[in-house]
C-alpha cells in the first residue's frame, strides 16, 4: 500500500511540473546578460534534474503546482547567477594562515599588479628581441635576474614546483635509477606525492636510509651504472624530530660528483632571503644551495617567494641546456602573465632591505604585535552597537603551504559571537558576502585573524559585519 502511494505522489507531483515554456515567461532575464538558448538549456536541464529526484525518491511529498514552480525558479535563477558572475572572487584572508593554499597562496605585490595590466592590455615582446627584431625565446625573460639573485649559471620557469621536479628528473634521469632518503617522500598535497612523481617522470626511485636516519653510506651503496641522479627533498611540510640523521648537502655534492652525478635538489618554499633577518628559523635558502655545488633546484613561485604560481628551476647550464631540449617542457611551460608577474615580484629581490614594505609576504610576516593590536581595538570600536560580543585576543599565525611547518607567529585576532545567529550561520553569511570574509571557528567564537588582513581591508570587515546584521 505505501509503495502505491508513494506511486501515486510521484505521479502527482510530476504532472504538477510547469511547462518550460511557463518557466521561462515567470524567469525574465534579459538576453544581454545571458542569451536565450542558454536560459533555455537551464531550465530544461532543472526540470529533468528535479524529475529524476522525485522518481529515485523513496517518500515523495505531495506538492502543489505553485509550490513546484517557486522551487524550480528559485533553483534557476541561483544557477544562472552563479554562470554570469565570475567564480574566483575577492576573498579576505582572516584564517592567520599566510600562503593559504585554498585561497590562492601569496597574494601579488602592488608592482606585480600594475605590470600585469599593462601587459593585459597590450601586445608584449613575449617571444621577440627588440634590439634586432628576431624570434626570442621566452625561457629567458627572468633567467638573467634569477640568475643574478641566486648565483645560479642558468634558470627554467614552468607552470608549478611539481613540473620542475618531473621535467628535471624526466630530462636527468629517465628510466634510471634515482637514490632518494626514505625520511624525505614528501606528499607534496592533495595527495600528490613524492614516489609518483618520480613514477610518472619515468625515473626509478632508489630508496635509501630510513624513516628517521639516512647516512652517506645509504646512498654510496645505493650507487650503480644504472644511476642518473641524487635526488634530495626538503621536508618543508614537516619535521622528523629526536633521534634523526641527515647527509649535509655538501658531503652529497661531494659524493654524486665523484661519481660524474648531478644532485637535483627539491627546496620546495622557494626561500630567496635569509628568514632570520625576520626574527625566524633559517630555512634553506637557494643561493646557499648553489654555492654547496647542488647541480639543479627546483621550487616554488607562489609561496615564500610571493610571486604567481610557477615551479622555477635553476642550476648549471650543462644541465639545464638538457632540461630545455626536452619536448615536454612546450607542455608545462608559463603563458606570459605568469612571466609578467613573476619578472614584476622578482625585481622587488633587488632591494632586499624594502621587501617588508614591498611584498605582500614580507609584510605580513614583519608586522608587529602592536600594531595588530591597535588594528583589533579599531575594529572593536567600529563594532560597537552591533548585536554581537567581540573581543582582541593574542594568538598565533601560521606560513602555511609547506613553509616553517612547527613555527607558530605570534598573532592578534578579533573574537566575535553574535547574539541572534549561530556560529555556523554567521562564518557563512560572511564568506558569502561582497567581500568575502573567511575566518575560522575556535572555543565558541569566530576568529578574524589580523595577521593576514591588510591595512586597507579593515573598512571592508567592518562593512561586511554591519551588513550581515543590517538584513
Amino acid at each position: 500500500m505505501a509503495k502505491n502511494n508513494n506511486r501515486s505522489g510521484v505521479q502527482t507531483v510530476l504532472k504538477n511540473i510547469p511547462s518550460i515554456q511557463t518557466l521561462l515567461q515567470q524567469l525574465a532575464i534579459p538576453e544581454s546578460e545571458i542569451a536565450f538558448r542558454y536560459q533555455k538549456q537551464i531550465v530544461q536541464e532543472e526540470v529533468e534534474r528535479f524529475r529524476r529526484e522525485v522518481q529515485h525518491a523513496e517518500k515523495v511529498v505531495a506538492q502543489t503546482r505553485g509550490e513546484i514552480q517557486e522551487m524550480l525558479q528559485e533553483r534557476i535563477r541561483n544557477r544562472i547567477e552563479r554562470l554570469v558572475r565570475p567564480f574566483l572572487r575577492r576573498v579576505i584572508n582572516a584564517t592567520g594562515i599566510i600562503l593559504h593554499t585554498n585561497l590562492g597562496r601569496a597574494p601579488l605585490a602592488a608592482v606585480a599588479r600594475e605590470h600585469l595590466q599593462e601587459i593585459i592590455e597590450n601586445y608584449s615582446n613575449l617571444e621577440i628581441v627588440l634590439e634586432t627584431g628576431k624570434r626570442g625565446d621566452r625561457l629567458h625573460i627572468v633567467e638573467e635576474i634569477l640568475s643574478l639573485i641566486t648565483g645560479a649559471e642558468s634558470a627554467i620557469v614552468v607552470n608549478n614546483n611539481a613540473a620542475a621536479v618531473f621535467l628535471a628528473l624526466n630530462s636527468l634521469s629517465r628510466r634510471k635509477e634515482v637514490p632518494v632518503s626514505r625520511g624525505e617522500l614528501v606528499e607534496i598535497g592533495g595527495s600528490f606525492r613524492m614516489p609518483e612523481v618520480m613514477k610518472a617522470s619515468g625515473a626509478k626511485m632508489v630508496e635509501v636510509g630510513t624513516t628517521n636516519k639516512t647516512h652517506l653510506k645509504d646512498y654510496a651503496e645505493a650507487i650503480s651504472e644504472k644511476t642518473g641522479a641524487i635526488l634530495k627533498v626538503h621536508t618543508s611540510n614537516y619535521r622528523v624530530l629526536g633521534f634523526t640523521k641527515a647527509v649535509p648537502i655538501g658531503d652529497l655534492v661531494a659524493l654524486a660528483h665523484s661519481y660524474d652525478l648531478p644532485v637535483i635538489y627539491d627546496m620546495g618554499s622557494g626561500v630567496m632571503e635569509d628568514l632570520r633577518h625576520w626574527g625566524y628559523p633559517h630555512e634553506p635558502i637557494a643561493r646557499e644551495y648553489v654555492a654547496a655545488g647542488v647541480d639543479v633546484i627546483t621550487f616554488s613561485g607562489d609561496k615564500v617567494l610571493g610571486g604567481p604560481q610557477a615551479g622555477i628551476i635553476i642550476g648549471k647550464e650543462k644541465y639545464l641546456q638538457k632540461i630545455r631540449k626536452n619536448h615536454l617542457l612546450r607542455a608545462l611551460r608559463c603563458d606570459k602573465l605568469t612571466y609578467a608577474l613573476l619578472d614584476a615580484t622578482l625585481r622587488l629581490y633587488l632591494n632586499p632591505e624594502r621587501l617588508p614594505e614591498t611584498l605582500p609576504v614580507a609584510r605580513m610576516l614583519t608586522l608587529s604585535q602592536e600594531v595588530l593590536r591597535e588594528r583589533g581595538e579599531w575594529l572593536r570600536e567600529q563594532l560597537a552597537g552591533l548585536p554581537l560580543e567581540s573581543g582582541v585576543e593574542e594568538t598565533f599565525a601560521q606560513m602555511g603551504s609547506g613553509a616553517l611547518p612547527l613555527e607558530k607567529i605570534p598573532s592578534v585576532a578579533l573574537v566575535l559571537k553574535p547574539h541572534r545567529l549561530s556560529l555556523t550561520t554567521f562564518a557563512r553569511k560572511l564568506r558569502t558576502g561582497n567581500p568575502a570574509v573567511v575566518g575560522y571557528l575556535e572555543n565558541e567564537a569566530l576568529y578574524l585573524n589580523l595577521r593576514t588582513i591588510r591595512e586597507d581591508e579593515l573598512e571592508q570587515v567592518v562593512q561586511a559585519i554591519r551588513q550581515i546584521f543590517s538584513r
